[in-house]
């Protein structure tokens, strides 16, 4: 799962054209019900499952695209 595909999925999950690496989920007007999104994503596309709490602890594309990583969920 490298960064790109954690941003298209961010993308598409917020209905926006374009996520940065460092943009704010809650400033996007990210909530609840689409973080719970982003997780069925992750479990569809690339069979990770990621803690809610890892989420919001983890509010921009950069910052759980680390997490992932650090996981050994991802390859870059």
């Amino acid at each position: 799962m490298t960064t790109d595909l954690v941003r298209a999925i961010w993308c598409r999950e917020l209905g926006r054209d374009e996520v940065g690496l460092d943009d704010d989920f809650f400033a996007l007007g990210g909530q609840s019900v689409i973080m719970v999104g982003i997780q069925r994503a992750f479990i569809v596309e690339f069979g990770v499952e990621v803690p809610i709490d890892q989420l919001f602890r983890n509010p921009t594309v950069a910052s759980i695209t680390a997490y992932l990583q650090s996981q050994q969920f991802a390859t870059q």
